[in-house]
């Protein structure tokens, strides 16, 4: 298999990590910078050139897009499709999960633990939202914000109003979400690949941080997911089209709750708590589903 992996940094962990599974897989593996390459279009022939040559013969491409370069990355896996080549995480859903108002309304028609939350463009209106979601306290937490940035828990109403004014002083879109007091700092991350949870870990906050992502100093240990937290992952990942997904959930006293679902979840953190080989487990997926596309085509022609 001639594998591609859309990765701005080659020497990060879940680059690596997934070369060196591919790899012992015997397959052929490039790395390639998403910024790097030129799309054209024309009549009925889509191409990709990479660094101004062809990007040439591939089978699969596992994207790794930051936020940061959303757009153009979206536009580079966009050119794949186009061009018949199977991508792990399709950029539909890639889309889905990068607005985090956008994957919240999906997941919310579906039966989906979510925390109550409230998306307000208006100062006035804050107060009011504020009620709404039971606070305060509350979470006033950025649309775009990722590894715990952007995320902030205002314990009263004039310290959300100060923080909610000063996000949309820099124009940018905010949500406020309930704060789940009963989570004590802590979450769940739950590894996705396919129709399986390869992994969990549950995360917890430093003393003083309610903020468990492992970038803010949260430790992480391995654990044994409960069925209706597995199920939730799941449906999660499913609804919003992700063959790969890092789900965060919250327990909650109404149960699991999904915080966000991340379309390139970073692998360090969770191998290194789980001892799990999810990247191999990422590699084993896309040989099934290729093996499987061809099978269809073959019984196709028959």
């Amino acid at each position: 298999m001639r594998l591609a992996i859309l990765s701005r940094q080659p020497a990060l962990y879940s680059t690596q990590a997934l070369v060196t599974a591919a790899q012992a897989r015997g397959h052929e593996v490039r790395v390639l910078d998403t910024l790097q390459f030129d799309i054209q279009i024309s009549k009925r022939s889509p191409e990709l050139f990479y660094q101004g040559e062809s990007v040439g013969p591939v089978d699969a491409v596992i994207p790794r897009i930051g936020a940061s370069i959303t757009f153009f990355g979206l536009a580079v896996v966009r050119q794949f499709e186009m061009m018949g080549v199977y991508c792990l995480n399709e950029s539909q859903a890639i889309a889905r999960s990068r607005d985090k108002l956008r994957s919240l309304q999906i997941l919310s028609r579906h039966d989906i633990g979510l925390p109550p939350t409230v998306f307000t463009r208006q100062a006035e209106h804050v107060e009011g939202c504020i009620q709404r979601v039971e606070g305060p306290p509350v979470v006033v937490k950025l649309l775009e914000g990722t590894q715990g940035i952007g995320v902030v828990l205002a314990e009263s109403t004039r310290a959300a109003s100060s923080v909610i004014e000063a996000f949309h002083g820099l124009d940018q879109n905010i949500l406020i979400q309930k704060f789940i007091k009963e989570a004590k700092g802590a979450d769940i991350r739950a590894l996705v690949v396919g129709r399986r949870v390869v992994a969990a870990m549950r995360r917890q906050a430093i003393a003083g941080e309610f903020r468990s992502n492992i970038h803010r100093g949260g430790t992480a240990k391995k654990i044994r997911l409960p069925a209706e937290y597995r199920k939730t992952a799941l449906a999660a990942a499913r609804v919003l089209g992700l063959r790969v997904a890092g789900v965060d959930l919250i327990e909650s006293a109404e149960g699991p709750m999904v915080m966000e679902v991340n379309s390139s979840p970073g692998l360090e953190g969770i191998q290194k708590a789980t001892g799990v080989d999810v990247a191999g487990a990422v590699i084993e997926h896309i040989e099934h589903d290729l093996a499987q596309a061809t099978h269809r085509t073959l019984g196709g022609e028959r």
